[in-house]
Parts: C-alpha cells; sequence; structure tokens
C-alpha cells in the first residue's frame, strides 16, 4: 500500500485561474491534509483537527447548497454575500488561518532540519493564531503543543514505508501549493472586507 502523502489530493494540484481556487479541489485537498493528521495519533493534534473540521465543513455545506454560484473560493464568498450570510465566509476565514498556522509550522520544519515539531508549532502559532484567543484557549494550546510527537517521529508517521526522499519532495510540493491558495484567500477576504486571517 502507498503510504498516504503519496495518494492524498494536493494543494499543489489545486487548480488556480484568473478566477480563483477551485472549490472542489480545494475542499477534497483540505480533507486529505486534516486526516493526515490522524496518522501522526488520536488527540495529538485535535486542537487543529477539530477547528479545521469544523470550518471545513462550514464551507463545504455552502458549496454544496449553491454549487453552481460558487465554482472558486473567491465566487462562493461574493455569492453568500450577496444573500446576506457570512456563515461560510467566516468558517473559510478561520480554515484559512488554520490552514497558515500549520503551513508556517510544517514550512518552518522543512527549512530547518534541527528544529522539533514543538518548536515550529509554538513559533507559528505565537505568529498566526494567539492574538485571536483568549487566555484560557492560548493556555490549552500550549500544553497540547507540548504534547506533539518529536520531529522524527512525526516524519516517520508520516512516511509509513515510504522514503524520506519522496516524503520532502512531497511535503514541499503541498506546501508551497497551500501557500500559494493561502496567501491569495487571504488578501482576497481582506481586500474585499470579508475577513481577517
Amino acid at each position: 500500500m502507498a503510504p498516504y502523502f503519496e495518494t492524498a489530493k494536493s494543494f499543489a494540484d489545486v487548480p488556480i485561474s484568473h478566477e480563483g481556487v477551485d472549490t472542489p479541489a480545494f475542499l477534497d485537498a483540505s480533507a486529505d491534509f486534516i486526516h493526515m493528521f490522524d496518522l501522526i495519533g488520536n488527540g495529538v493534534f485535535g486542537f487543529v483537527q477539530h477547528d479545521l473540521r469544523s470550518n471545513l465543513g462550514g464551507v463545504r455545506k455552502q458549496y454544496e447548497a449553491a454549487s453552481g454560484e460558487s465554482p472558486t473560493l473567491e465566487k462562493l464568498v461574493v455569492h453568500e454575500v450577496s444573500t446576506g450570510h457570512r456563515h461560510a465566509t467566516a468558517c473559510l476565514t478561520r480554515l484559512i488561518r488554520g490552514l497558515l498556522f500549520t503551513c508556517q509550522a510544517l514550512q518552518n520544519m522543512q527549512k530547518d532540519h534541527s528544529a522539533e515539531l514543538h518548536a515550529c508549532l509554538k513559533r507559528s502559532y505565537d505568529t498566526n493564531l494567539k492574538h485571536h484567543h483568549t487566555f484560557i484557549i492560548r493556555s490549552a494550546v500550549s500544553v497540547a503543543i507540548l504534547a506533539v510527537p518529536s520531529r522524527r517521529d512525526f516524519y516517520k508517521r508520516l512516511m509509513q514505508d515510504g522514503s524520506s526522499e519522496n516524503l520532502d519532495a512531497a511535503l514541499n510540493k503541498w506546501l508551497e501549493g497551500l501557500d500559494t491558495i493561502v496567501m491569495r484567500i487571504k488578501a482576497f477576504l481582506a481586500e474585499g472586507g470579508y475577513g481577517t486571517v
């Protein structure tokens, strides 16, 4: 059986046109990315997974309700706002925020081969999410971050029976694609006054 990272939908494969980010492909890649953390072990990334899954569900529900008007994430937001609603838009904002946190943490690990996962997560959390959370949530996240596996164990679980070179290449490709999407949607949300990532 092929390792998960070789079969999952990559953000690098999500089409981006002049009209925006392809909604169904983004939803699939996001679901596969979130599922990747199941390989790490239950509960370890629970604080991230729950938030990402919940917000992904909100975006998916809007897409399913108005797929004809929502072929891209940008059109999904514009259509929803035109109907006087903002639930999926708020979910997309929080989803992009969570994906940005995760993306930057993993990018830090890929760039600094001596950095431990908990240090990369903490650095990314402090930059991207901390200011959105109350003291109680910040405290809970700090404890959860300390419970993550070591860098070595994290990569070993992701690798499954694959090679480290293949994982490294696939992860870099995923993260490059994710970074492109996150930065594009972050700018779109801010410029349109739809939300702040």
